[in-house]
């Protein structure tokens, strides 16, 4: 493949990551959230097996597969069960409106680029173009963890934040470790599941998992 037309396509692929971050941030339906964080790691996954084939960095193929079936149809899978167990389907209420978010994300894009602009031009890397975008994406899963009042929503927006790591750690290295990027994987894995017994407890102990009214419930205390 070459060079330049394996550049665009990672750049394409980018922009859909990025466009799906800023879909997550205006999203207040539960299913909608998890669908288009799945849709988010897919396009990781193709992303990441196309820099692994340019770039001949074969670990990058097993990294691939793990986002595939850890980020597009377990985690998924996971939330999607947590969410019809706990009979939750719609944010109720945000800290701050959606068009407010959305200027704060783009913003962040802005910085992003600005931030990355001296490393980009100095990077001889298929993926340098893709940098700024990766930090934008961490950024607006944490804008969307201190924006959400769910605790699920929270949990989705810290996962589209590990996204964005991910895809900074492809950008500017190739990708981390195998044996590291194993660790995460399974890390990420077992703390789904703990999320999810530990959202089933709050649930039944309070009877919401909004967590301004938790903080209320502290300070009443």
């Amino acid at each position: 493949m070459d060079i330049n037309i394996a550049s665009q396509i990672t750049s394409f692929l980018a922009a859909l990551v990025l466009l799906t971050a800023f879909a997550m941030l205006a999203q207040r339906r539960m299913y909608g959230l998890v669908n288009l964080f799945a849709w988010q790691g897919l396009f990781l996954s193709i992303n990441t097996a196309i820099v692994g084939f340019v770039a001949g960095k074969h670990h990058l193929y097993i990294s691939s597969v793990l986002t595939l079936s850890l980020k597009v149809i377990l985690l998924p899978y996971i939330l999607h069960v947590l969410i019809r167990r706990l009979k939750v389907h719609k944010e109720v209420e945000m800290v701050v409106n959606i068009p407010m978010t959305m200027l704060i994300g783009i913003a962040l894009v802005i910085f992003s680029y600005h931030l990355t602009a001296p490393v980009m031009e100095l990077s001889t890397l298929v993926t340098r173009s893709t940098l700024a975008v990766a930090l934008a994406t961490v950024m607006i899963g944490l804008l969307m963890m201190i924006t959400r009042r769910h605790a699920v929503t929270q949990i989705i927006g810290f996962l589209a934040m590990e996204n964005g790591l991910f895809f900074a750690a492809t950008s500017a290295t190739y990708g981390m470790p195998l044996v590291v990027e194993l660790g995460v994987a399974l890390d990420i894995l077992i703390a789904a599941f703990i999320f999810g017994i530990f959202f089933f407890h709050i649930n039944t102990t309070f009877d919401s998992l909004d967590v301004d009214q938790m903080a209320r419930l502290k300070e009443e205390d």
